[in-house]
This record gives C-alpha cells, sequence and structure tokens, in this order.
C-alpha cells in the first residue's frame, strides 16, 4: 500500500488521533465493549491497521474473564510503529501472562489472509486504501469470519451533497482549532488529500452488501466519522 504510509511515526500518536477527532475516545470505547459479544476462544481477532496496538491491547484485557484461548493478530503497514508494537507486545505479556496469544505484524492487509475470525476491528484504514482495492478486502474478511463473527470498522466519510460537505467540514475545522493552528490544519488537510479518499457512506454499505454481510448499523456518529458494525 504504498501510497499511505506514517513513514516517520509521530510522537504521541495516540494523543494527536485523539485531539484530531472528537469523541475518539468514545468511539473505541463502543468498540472494545462490542467486542464481547464477538470474541471467542479457539478463534482469531484480528485489528487491521492497529498503529500503536492501543485497541487491541484494550480488547484483550476487557475480554480476558471470559476468553482465555484466543489468537490475538494486529496488522500495520507502516514500519515507523515497529517500536510501539513491540513495546505494546511486551505489555500485553506481561500483564496477561499465558492466556494471551497475540502477534503484532508488519504487513499489507490486502495480502493479509483472514481465517478462522470472530472478529475483524478497522480503525480509520481502509479510507487510505486505494478505492479500487476496498472491495477485494472487505470482501476477504466476510471470507475470513465465522458465521455470526463481526467487522467492526470506522471511516472517515463523503456527504452525498457537497452543500452539506461544506457545511461539516468548516464545523470539523472550527473544532480542530480549538487545539491546532489554521496553519496546521491546512499542512495536515494538503497532506492527507492525496492519501485518504473516502466513500460516501452509500458506497460503503454496497461493498459491504455486495461482499456478504446482511446485518449492518452504525453506532457511532461525528462530524464526518461514521462508527458500525457489519455481521456475518
Amino acid at each position: 500500500m504504498a501510497d499511505f504510509t506514517f513513514a516517520h511515526r509521530e510522537e504521541g500518536f495516540d494523543e494527536h488521533i485523539e485531539q484530531s477527532i472528537r469523541g475518539y475516545s468514545n468511539l473505541l470505547d463502543d468498540v472494545i465493549g462490542l467486542s464481547r459479544y464477538f470474541v471467542e476462544d479457539d478463534t482469531t481477532i484480528v485489528d487491521i491497521g492497529c498503529s500503536t496496538g492501543k485497541l487491541t491491547k484494550a480488547m484483550i484485557e476487557y475480554n480476558q474473564d471470559h476468553c482465555t484461548n484466543a489468537t490475538w493478530i494486529g496488522v500495520e503497514i507502516a514500519d515507523g510503529f515497529v517500536d510501539d508494537l513491540e513495546k505494546r507486545q511486551k505489555e500485553i505479556t506481561n500483564s496477561s501472562g499465558s492466556f494471551a496469544e497475540v502477534d503484532f505484524i508488519m504487513d499489507d492487509i490486502r495480502d493479509y489472509n483472514f481465517c478462522d475470525c470472530s472478529l475483524v476491528t478497522s480503525i480509520f484504514t481502509l479510507q487510505f486504501m486505494p478505492k479500487k482495492d476496498r472491495k477485494e478486502v472487505i470482501r476477504n474478511i466476510y471470507n475470513g469470519l465465522h458465521e455470526g463473527g463481526a467487522f467492526i470498522f470506522s471511516e472517515k466519510t463523503l456527504c452525498e451533497s457537497a452543500l452539506v460537505q461544506d457545511m461539516i467540514t468548516f464545523n470539523y475545522y472550527d473544532y480542530k482549532r480549538k487545539t491546532f493552528t489554521t496553519d496546521d490544519i491546512m499542512d495536515k488537510e494538503r497532506t492527507l488529500r492525496n492519501m485518504m479518499k473516502p466513500n460516501t457512506w452509500e458506497e460503503i454499505t454496497y461493498m459491504l452488501y455486495q461482499a456478504g454481510f446482511s446485518n449492518i448499523q452504525p453506532f457511532w456518529r461525528n462530524h464526518a466519522f461514521v462508527g458500525a458494525i457489519a455481521i456475518k
């Protein structure tokens, strides 16, 4: 996925995302809470685009009372997160003992073989992938899930209406000015313009239905950002 990389990791990546997306911590709390309904022993849970491994670790800790024999995989393509993930793996091993089998791997999710999964999570990851590849990745996720398994994800979306899109965008900029300067905001937008190509929510649901998902429901929204669950 050459057109998306954090080759040089920003210090405080998790904190930066928290400041950039209002309600981000609530989104993660919702994902963690929903995971309990799908995580099962003797299955694999995959967190794609796991960045620093924060969500993976939180889901392991949240589910440790009822899930003691699952395999947890975090997949990340950006080598700027290698040190973070090595540190996170040590934290998980030291805190959970032997019950959690966890592995963070550096891989392109277009090449990853989803297999024997009860849950796949993706937090603001597919939006950085070339649009032509997203449909196939979603289909691979569906095929790799057990019946009743779930794909829990979040994405930045585009509005069908250009007028409403402008309103939401300017409102989002107003929010970001509480933490960042206007120059910082514009520099970030220019950087992301060629890296991030959001879909409309209608396009996302179409790809999910085409892959085979029949139960699709948003559970979190803020500005143009949506969190949703798709159940096989």
